[in-house]
């Protein structure tokens, strides 16, 4: 269980690194090219769930979107449970790499009532929500976790 929580654990100091430095560099809404027609820097406050999900609600009903989380939290821990149960290197990292992008997020619910983004991906006018390093490990987590569970070989008398 340490490596988990490790890896969970380094997943927030960064994501909150990256965060504070992106609300002290950077002005909301004002985008900074890095790579020209493909990513910039923009701070957005993303007040609603996944890719602004939700951000519409009024403020009165924000709760709401930290009661959710909560919920996808506790969900996860039991899936998380029995995936590691039986699961090798995979199951672990990916439960880890979900459980500290959930962690960090939750924080900016708690602390601004919304999640800092700053990453702004677009492509030839294809525009993605923005996103921090929270929301890539969490991607990453459940890309791998997928992958995990597809490969897994089903237990002996099992269905």
């Amino acid at each position: 269980m340490t490596p988990i929580v490790v890896i969970a654990g380094a997943i927030v100091v960064l994501d909150q690194i990256t965060k504070a430095a992106a609300l002290e560099r950077l002005a909301p809404g004002v985008a900074v090219p890095l790579v020209d027609g493909l990513i910039s820097l923009t701070l957005v406050m993303n007040s609603g769930l996944a890719f602004g999900l939700l951000a519409g609600l009024p403020a009165a009903w924000r709760w709401l979107v930290a009661l959710l989380s909560i919920v996808a939290l506790v969900v996860l821990a039991r899936v998380a449970m029995r995936v590691l149960a039986g699961g090798g290197w995979t199951a672990r990292l990916s439960v880890a790499l979900i459980f500290g992008g959930a962690v960090g997020n939750l924080i900016d619910r708690a602390r601004f009532g919304a999640v800092v983004d700053f990453v702004d991906a677009h492509y030839r006018g294809n525009h993605r929500p923005a996103f921090n390093v929270a929301d890539s490990a969490i991607t990453v987590g459940v890309a791998l976790l997928a992958l995990h569970l597809m490969l897994a070989r089903p237990a002996a008398g099992g269905q």
